[in-house]
C-alpha cells in the first residue's frame, strides 16, 4: 500500500523542501518501501540521451552508516576550517550572519550525528567523470541530480527529510571500499540521509531577491 502523502500543492513541496538536520527523528524506523517508493519517483527524472545511467546504494546496516559517518566527520573537519564554511559565506552580508550561522550549527549538528538516520543514500552514476571535461561533467551531473531531486521531494510528501551532502567525496576511495563499489567504474555524487521528520511543517527558505541574480538577452 503506498505511503500516505502530506496535502502540498506543488508550489509549497517545491518550496518547503529544505535540508533537514536538526529536524530528523533517528529513533523512527524507516522501511525500505516507502525508499523503494520514492525511488521508484526518483527513476522519472530526465536523462542525458535517456541514458537512466544512475545507480542507488541504500545504506541501512549501522556498521557501515558509521564509517561513512566517520569519513565525513573527517571531511567535516577539513571544510570547517576552510574559507567556504557556511558561517563564513556571505561575509560581506550582515542582515545573512543569522541564517548563515543557523545553517553551520544545524550542519555541525547533521556531522556528528551522520551515523543516526536509518538511511543513508549514495547516489552513483556508472563510469568516472574526471576526464570528461566541462559537457561530459555537465551531462553526467545532469543526468543524476534531477533523479536525486525527485527522490527528495517524493521523500518530503511523505513526511520524510533528506539533506543533501557531499563532503565525503573528499574520501570517495575510502568509502567505495567501505560499499563495494568498484571505484574505477562507478561515481559516487552524494550522501544523502533520509529519516522521518519531527513535524512536517516547514517553511520557505531565506534568499535573496531574484533581481540581482537575473539576466535576460545577456548577461
Amino acid at each position: 500500500m503506498p505511503a500516505k502523502t502530506l496535502p502540498l500543492t506543488p508550489d509549497e513541496l517545491l518550496t518547503t523542501t529544505r535540508a533537514v538536520r536538526k529536524r530528523m527523528d533517528f529513533d523512527r524506523p524507516l522501511g525500505m518501501d516507502v525508499i523503494r517508493e520514492c525511488l521508484e519517483i526518483a527513476l522519472q527524472a530526465p536523462s542525458g540521451s535517456n541514458s537512466q545511467g544512475w545507480q542507488w546504494l541504500v545504506v541501512t546496516d549501522p556498521a557501515k552508516r558509521m564509517e561513512l559517518a566517520n569519513l565525513y566527520r573527517k571531511a567535516w573537519a577539513i571544510y570547517e576550517a576552510g574559507p567556504m564554511a557556511a558561517d563564513k559565506i556571505h561575509a560581506d552580508d550582515p542582515t545573512m550572519a543569522p541564517v548563515q550561522q543557523r545553517i553551520f550549527s544545524s550542519a555541525k549538528y547533521l556531522a556528528e550525528n551522520m551515523h543516526r538516520p536509518p538511511v543513508l543514500l549514495v547516489p552513483c552514476m556508472l563510469g568516472r567523470v574526471e576526464g570528461g571535461g566541462a559537457i561530459g561533467q555537465a551531462s553526467s551531473y545532469g543526468s543524476i541530480f534531477p533523479a536525486v531531486w525527485n527522490f527528495m521531494l517524493a521523500a518530503r510528501a511523505r513526511g520524510i527529510g533528506t539533506a543533501w551532502t557531499s563532503l565525503h567525496l573528499m574520501f570517495e576511495q575510502e568509502a567505495a571500499k567501505v560499499l563495494g563499489i568498484p571505484f574505477d567504474q562507478v561515481t559516487q555524487t552524494a550522501l544523502i540521509p533520509v529519516a522521518y521528520t519531527k513535524g512536517t511543517d516547514f517553511k520557505v527558505g531565506a534568499r535573496k531577491p531574484l533581481d540581482p541574480v537575473l539576466h535576460v538577452n545577456g548577461w
